[in-house]
């Protein structure tokens, strides 16, 4: 990729915001036990992982990069953290760079935020955070313990002509058209803006990251299934920024409910199948970090003029509606033998009842029943055939 291609080989090389690094250079040369962990904010693709690892290139750290799913859980944390915090004269000269750290917040977070906060008091190693925002509520408790330094968005002249100089490096050209509406869409996001150019240059124009992010999930999975080529569907599936739950769910629902063959349903259910397991697993050890294999998982259901489109319901319209009005009285005939037989409703309904309706269908059975139970049975028995 040519974002990876012309990424800066040292912190001067980079582009705009030169105080910031100014102030991040003189941060680390001044670094010692007990200097505040440093806090760069900026939006997406501006530069915060790189200029982390740079610093530790140019400085000469050992850099251990996390995430915020590396910390969300506090057993994680210092299963990971504390040997090096620990043993740093055995462990050569480590930083920690945690990236996303505004996104350990909320329902998946074990404990980690105060355990990391815990860390941040007392850095024994320079530690840098990267967020790309820093107006959460829930920021402000990190906020109190480290200083922080803003990457801003870089101006829209700054950034044509660091494009001009990589079309010139590629031996590349672009309309004057497109490179302007390229710039603008991109915000000062140098990574997108770069893909982007790589994308339209050898002949593909995928939709970008930002062009998704407000489709909803039904809009998503018929993108998905509708896309041209795997890139594509690839840049659908990426900027799909919803729980994996529901990601995953909306997947099998809009598969079963396709009618597509025999043999691409069992295909698709066994990479589904992959994808459970991979999120269970994730849910049992809290070890968040393998949820970046998630999508690369899923791209495996993307077939070229697929018929898939979205389904928010993972049985048959037929078959819903008949559990629909069949539902009461499933469960009027539940409640009275569940009762009788001293099992649940659940357990008479999905083992007893599909053998009681065949044998009185077929007449295999005869039941010894009071005559107004049995008059309600044979009711609803027709009802269910």
């Amino acid at each position: 990729m040519w974002s990876e291609k012309h990424r800066p080989q040292s912190i001067i090389d980079m582009v705009g915001n030169e105080d910031t690094r100014a102030s991040f250079v003189e941060w680390f040369g001044k670094w010692k036990k007990g200097t505040r962990p440093l806090l760069l904010v900026g939006p997406p693709g501006i530069g915060k992982t790189t200029l982390a690892n740079l610093a530790a290139k140019q400085f000469g750290y050992d850099m251990i990069s996390l995430n915020a799913s590396d910390v969300r859980n506090k057993n994680r944390i210092q299963e990971i953290l504390n040997p090096i915090l620990g043993n740093t004269s055995i462990l050569g000269r480590p930083m920690i760079f945690v990236d996303e750290v505004d996104g350990i917040f909320g329902r998946s977070d074990y404990g980690g935020a105060e355990a990391l906060i815990k860390i941040l008091k007392e850095p024994t190693i320079p530690i840098i955070l990267a967020a790309n925002s820093e107006l959460s509520k829930k920021m402000k408790s990190i906020k109190k313990v480290v200083k922080t330094i803003h990457l801003r968005p870089l101006p829209p002249r700054l950034v044509q002509l660091y494009l001009k100089k990589i079309l010139k490096i590629e031996g590349a050209k672009l309309s004057p058209g497109s490179l302007i509406k390229i710039v603008s869409e991109s915000r000062g996001d140098l990574r997108s803006m770069i893909n982007t150019t790589q994308a339209l240059v050898t002949g593909f124009e995928p939709a970008t990251e930002k062009s998704f992010e407000s489709l909803d999930i039904e809009s998503g999975i018929n993108a998905f299934f509708k896309a041209n080529s795997i890139d594509e569907a690839r840049s659908v599936l990426y900027s799909l920024r919803i729980d994996p739950r529901e990601k995953i769910n909306a997947f099998y629902s809009s598969v079963i409910t396709s009618g597509i063959s025999k043999s691409e349903m069992d295909r698709m259910l066994q990479v589904l199948s992959e994808a459970d397991m991979l999120f269970g697993k994730i849910m049992r050890t809290q070890e968040w970090r393998l949820l970046r294999y998630l999508d690369e998982i899923l791209i495996g259901l993307f077939q070229k003029d697929s018929m898939i489109r979205y389904s928010q319901y993972n049985l048959s319209w037929p078959l819903l509606n008949r559990i629909r009005w069949d539902g009461k009285s499933i469960k009027a005939l539940a409640t009275i033998f569940a009762k009788s037989m001293h099992i649940s409703r659940s357990t008479f309904a999905a083992i007893y009842l599909p053998y009681i309706i065949f044998c009185m269908k077929n007449k295999k059975m005869n039941f010894d029943l009071e005559e107004n139970f049995g008059d309600i049975l044979e009711k609803e028995i027709e009802n269910l055939s």
